[in-house]
This record gives structure tokens, sequence and C-alpha cells, in this order.
């Protein structure tokens, strides 16, 4: 008895937490609105974080394991990169985003043949744009 107390108060509980109502307040008493900054925030830099499959980019780019390490290594600079880009002001995002871009490419274009190098470049112009961040 004390099992199924206890599963229906969790289950309650979990209800509840996720339950919003329709004036703007979720189920603590909080109001959802003063969240919007900075989920309009969030969203704004989701596009900034170029998260792709190393494994599937390996296999489309016939890498060797020596270049699999460094195009991993070289994909987390981007990516922190990026990330700077995304969280400074809206006057140097695009100044930080293009240098970003320019630097991975510089690099790449050291660990990759020219034929690999060609499909990269191809393969993140297309990415860049489908996010609306065309260089």
């Amino acid at each position: 008895m004390k099992r199924l107390y206890l599963t229906v108060v969790a289950l309650l509980s979990m209800t509840m937490t996720f339950a919003g109502d329709k004036n703007g307040m979720d189920a603590a008493g909080a109001n959802t609105a003063a969240t919007s900054a900075t989920t309009a925030k969030a969203d704004s830099t989701a596009s900034y974080d170029i998260s792709y499959n190393l494994r599937r980019l390996g296999e489309t780019l016939g890498l060797t394991l020596d270049q699999m390490n460094s195009v991993e290594a070289l994909n987390r600079i981007f990516r922190g990169d990026l990330k700077t880009a995304a969280e400074a002001d809206k006057a140097n995002r695009k100044a930080l985003m293009d240098s970003a871009v320019e630097k991975d490419m510089k690099y790449m274009s050291y660990v990759l043949t020219p034929e690999q190098f060609d499909k990269y470049q191809t393969l993140i112009n297309t990415t860049l744009a489908n996010r609306g961040l065309e260089k």
C-alpha cells in the first residue's frame, strides 16, 4: 500500500511539474513570460551550434584514422569559436563567425587532401546556409 501511495504522489508531482496554465504561469507559479527573453536568446544562438556526426563525416570524406583524430580536435575548436560568436553582441557576431569559419577552413586545408577539402567546404557552406549563417 505504501508503494502505491508513493507511486501516485510521484506521478502527480511529475504531472504538476510539466503542467502550465493559460496565464503564462507554470505549475510552480513562476511567470514563464520572464523566461521568454532567455529562451529567445537560446533560440537565436542554437543555430550557431554546428554539431555533426564525425563518423559519417569521416565516411563521406574518406578520412584516415589520423585525419579523423585531427578533424575531431579541429571540430572542438570550431564549435568553441562559434559558441563565442553566438554569445557575442549582434555587432560583433558576424565578424566572429566569419573569423571562426575562415580559421576552420585554414586548419582543415592542412589536414585534408584537396579532394576531401573541396567536399568538406561544400558541406560546411551548405550547413551554414541551412542554418541562416551564410558566410
